[in-house]
């Protein structure tokens, strides 16, 4: 008997943790579909699947999960409208919704993660595909920016850099913002994947004193001196032993004193535990991503690179995400 208790015990458990799973589950399907947008105003759910032309009885199903957990409100004549608009995602049309944090989470890091049984008993991994993720990845990054910008601008503030390079650089949010606050500054954007460069170049285009290239930078090397690098996001992109060959790389660039900022997740940090924990369960299951480092190996890094942690900041709490700075010895 009490065993049986302890079963039951246990399931109501499951099922209470997972649901907010139900809130995020809503969250996707109505960005994925602009659905938030379509119930803006007051409308039937016969009329929103006509316009959009959906199935009426999976749309009935979302509206009523919408209803219960406060994201739709029933109205007169069997009209439902979008409420809550704080707590759900902009439209997609939007290329600053959070809706793409979401796309990126069931779209690719559940699915990933539900394959670890399979794995775990073979030799196969995944293979992340730059092409098919890249953009959603670069646009979900794009989110970190704002926590981020503020203290990579507090940093060159005090560096008065000539030259920047941004490793990395995505979709140029951090060379947008930063060119525009230090307009007398030169700086180079690095992107791996195509698609993201144009995207970046397009961002930058107005702001003359950027450039970006589509580049890999495990074979670049600038002409001269630069005094400020960044490596945004990227880390888990690179093996631990390439690791250690672009910090030499970079600090090769970097004048005496000169500075490289990475943004980047901590794996057993003092901050964000559960969130990094996650994330580098999720780089393991792929052949080419790779664990988060922990500040021992920054520590160990920069050793090998002449290089010296000045600093290691939270910016987001929570997911354990660090600013790390590192000065050029000599």
């Amino acid at each position: 008997m009490i065993s049986e208790y302890v079963r039951l015990f246990k399931a109501r458990g499951y099922m209470k943790r997972n649901l907010p799973f139900l809130y995020s589950w809503h969250a996707y399907v109505g960005y994925e579909l602009d659905l938030y947008e379509a119930f803006k105003k007051p409308k039937t759910i016969m009329e929103v699947a006509k316009e959009h032309d959906l199935k009426e009885d999976l749309l009935k199903r979302w509206v009523e999960v919408g209803g219960v957990i406060g994201y739709l409100k029933k109205k007169s004549k069997e009209r439902y409208q979008t409420v809550k608009k704080f707590m759900v995602p902009s439209s997609k049309h939007n290329p600053r919704s959070t809706g793409v944090l979401l796309k990126e989470m069931m779209e690719l890091h559940i699915p990933t993660l539900i394959k670890y049984p399979k794995m775990m008993k073979t030799e196969e991994k995944e293979q992340f595909n730059q092409k098919e993720h890249g953009m959603v990845v670069a646009q979900t990054s794009s989110l970190l920016e704002q926590l981020a910008i503020p203290r990579v601008m507090k940093v060159m503030k005090k560096a008065k850099p000539k030259t920047v390079v941004d490793v990395g650089c995505g979709s140029g949010g951090y060379l947008l913002k930063l060119s525009q606050k230090f307009p007398k500054a030169q700086m180079l954007g690095i992107e791996l994947n195509e698609d993201v460069a144009e995207e970046a170049s397009k961002n930058c285009q107005k702001q003359k004193q950027v450039e970006i290239i589509c580049e890999d930078v495990h074979k670049w090397s600038p002409e001269d001196k630069v005094d400020f690098v960044m490596l945004n996001n990227i880390l888990h992109y690179i093996s631990p032993n390439d690791r250690t060959e672009l910090f030499k790389k970079i600090s090769e660039w970097l004048p005496p004193k000169g500075t490289l900022s990475v943004v980047s997740p901590i794996h057993n940090s003092k901050h964000g535990g559960q969130f990094s924990s996650v994330f580098n369960s999720f780089f393991t299951a792929f052949d080419n991503l790779y664990p988060l480092p922990s500040e021992d190996d920054l520590k160990d890094l920069a050793n090998t690179a002449g290089l010296k942690v000045e600093k290691m900041q939270p910016v987001i709490r929570e997911g354990g995400w660090y600013q790390i700075i590192f000065t050029k010895l000599k």
